[in-house]
């Protein structure tokens, strides 16, 4: 299997947000998790000077266009190219050409590799975030995503519930 690299999507103008959520969508009921990794909409913060009032709001980097992290392959294609709002990715012809490291780095984008001190089946406490507190088993890890899948008691029942590995420690 090859490597994931990241790749730009055009998007019709205003669309950005919502293709993002139909290729999350997308993902999680194919099952491509493991293919499609990370779908992002590239924000930066821009100082605005209304009326004597410094006003900092998040302005689109690039409108139009979204950027994923997948490994390509006729499915992840296919998904992606297929998905509302999407009018194709950026490359000559059909075929997709993945963002170059240099290209890359202006973007804030990296893949710090976290190293943690634990592993699937330890017990874990939640220390942020909505489940705070909270104690359980890990049942999946997601170096890609930097989370752990932990069950949690939620009505009466486990519930498997998806944390990042900065709202968890080691018991």
């Amino acid at each position: 299997m090859s490597e994931a690299k990241w790749y730009v999507v055009h998007t019709y103008s205003g669309y950005e947000n919502k293709v993002k959520a139909n290729i999350d969508k997308s993902v999680e009921n194919r099952h491509l998790e493991d293919q499609i990794l990370e779908v992002r909409v590239p924000l930066q913060d821009v100082v605005e000077l209304k009326n004597g009032v410094q006003k900092v709001s998040q302005k689109k980097m690039f409108p139009g266009y979204v950027l994923i992290h997948m490994i390509m392959n006729d499915d992840t294609w296919y998904v992606v190219r297929n998905t509302r709002g999407v009018t194709g990715f950026v490359g000559p012809g059909s075929k997709p050409v993945p963002l170059t490291d240099a290209e890359m780095a202006p973007l804030g984008i990296q893949q710090d590799n976290i190293v943690v001190d634990f592993e699937v089946g330890d017990t874990v406490q939640v220390v942020a975030g909505a489940w705070a507190d909270t104690v359980g088993v890990i049942q999946a890890m997601n170096a890609q995503k930097q989370s752990v899948t932990i069950n949690v008691e939620l009505f009466g029942r486990e519930t498997p519930v998806e944390i990042s590995f900065a709202e968890i420690k080691r018991v």
